[in-house]
């Protein structure tokens, strides 16, 4: 069958050959047509925190298809997404929220950020219409997005269309500054009448290149902004659900965000679903009572998808039952221990963990390399995405302590072979 497909990241050239096409996925393996396995050892794009075919969501997704496939929940309501907006609320630090859901990632930043703008707007201070992130920070593909996250190496075709006032720079701690915090008060301090909200990814910058920072940052930056009278929204489709060895990644600075945009992991990766998670002082503020109408004209056609809330719903379920989160965080420490030996490795510069995050960046001088033992995994069955000249794990979260060990051992002597 010809491909006809615009591939998404992917180069032409590496599209001459053509690629596997998966036919199922089972557990931490994707089945391509030769009924050959690989292990999804990046989650498909950090998403399947559950594996493939887990039978509690399947049966949850087929129930939902044969009762109400499509309402939507503009001036309407159904069942499961009153239930999920109910159950994310009380997944908060305080259950005084709502949520405005969409179908992905960027489209819960989407609506974040035009969120804050029109609070401040509502509130009478329409100066404040700036959103910034954090240098190289990523936040989806929209040109709304790129506006607060930028990805040198991804984006450049689009910096002169979108406008980038300012940036909070990558923390780099030092002596007088433990968690590198303080040049970024600096940026929030110059800007603070024109802030409308700072937007990070907590913890770990992914698509940079899995560049982790310290919870003391992000504790510091909650108070920065909360003293400073900006918004703090946490982007969480990435790094939540159990990624961290915490619920969300922001837990382990003890912060309480006023807006937290969930993704991916929400649905276990089943269903196209994501939710922007907004502090009730903030969405009371969207009335049309008052002497201007204030009510958030945004949406999207399948917020709220009543398939996609059953997903999102058995997942969350799945998460408590089988302690996902606490044995993420078991598995973590085992798989750091086992990935450790590689810093030993005299092409290896740096090696980072954070929870189940497992990086290992290889030095400059093996770029060349890099394709080559991707293609060497790819041939052993483990499906790596590098970035740059860094490899990691970001494997489903019920992955086996052998499993895993199988997966850190091919990558170690992939990179001896080869470097």
């Amino acid at each position: 069958m010809t491909n006809k497909i615009f591939h998404p990241y992917t180069s032409f050239s590496a599209s001459e050959n053509g690629f596997p096409n998966m036919v199922r996925g089972e557990g931490i393996y994707l089945f391509d047509d030769q009924d050959k396995r690989y292990v999804d050892i990046v989650s498909s794009w950090w998403a399947c925190a559950l594996g493939h075919s887990h039978p509690k969501v399947v049966e949850a997704i087929q129930k939902q298809a044969g009762i109400l496939q499509h309402s939507i929940t503009g001036s309407l309501t159904h069942p499961n997404v009153l239930a999920l907006a109910e159950r994310v609320a009380g997944l908060m630090p305080t259950p005084d929220r709502h949520s405005v859901f969409a179908s992905d990632g960027c489209s819960a930043v989407e609506a974040a950020i035009k969120i804050a703008i029109q609070y401040w707007y509502n509130v009478g201070q329409p100066d404040k219409t700036w959103v910034i992130g954090m240098d190289q920070g990523y936040h989806g593909d929209s040109l709304g997005a790129l506006g607060a996250g930028f990805v040198d190496g991804f984006h450049k075709p689009f910096e002169r269309t979108v406008s980038h006032p300012a940036k909070l720079p990558f923390p780099i701690p030092t002596e007088d500054d433990p968690t590198g915090f303080e040049p970024s008060r600096a940026v929030i301090n110059q800007h603070k009448d024109k802030l409308a909200a700072v937007i990070v990814e907590p913890l770990c910058l992914g698509s940079a290149g899995m560049k982790m920072y310290s919870a003391g940052y992000l504790q510091q930056l909650a108070d920065c902004c909360a003293e400073n009278e900006v918004l703090l929204i946490i982007d969480e489709v990435a790094m939540g659900f159990g990624r961290t060895g915490k619920r969300f990644a922001f837990n382990h600075a003890g912060i309480d965000p006023d807006l937290v945009c969930l993704g991916k992991g929400l649905t276990a990766g089943y269903m196209p679903l994501s939710a922007c998670v907004v502090k009730d002082s903030i969405y009371n503020t969207f009335s049309d009572e008052g002497e201007k109408d204030c009510t958030f004209y945004h949406g999207n056609t399948y917020a709220g998808h009543p398939i996609g809330c059953a997903a999102a719903l058995a997942a969350l379920d799945i998460y408590e039952a089988e302690g996902t989160v606490e044995r993420g965080a078991e598995m973590a420490e085992k798989m750091k221990q086992w990935m450790l030996p590689m810093a030993e490795l005299e092409c290896v510069e740096e090696l980072r963990f954070l929870g189940m995050i497992g990086v290992v960046e290889l030095k400059p001088e093996t770029k060349s390399k890099i394709l080559k033992i991707k293609e060497s995994l790819f041939e052993q069955g483990y499906l790596f995405r590098p970035l740059g000249t860094m490899f990691y794990l970001m494997p489903p979260l019920v992955i086996s302590d052998d499993e895993l060990k199988g997966a850190v051992y091919a990558l170690q002597q992939t990179i001896e072979d080869f470097c």
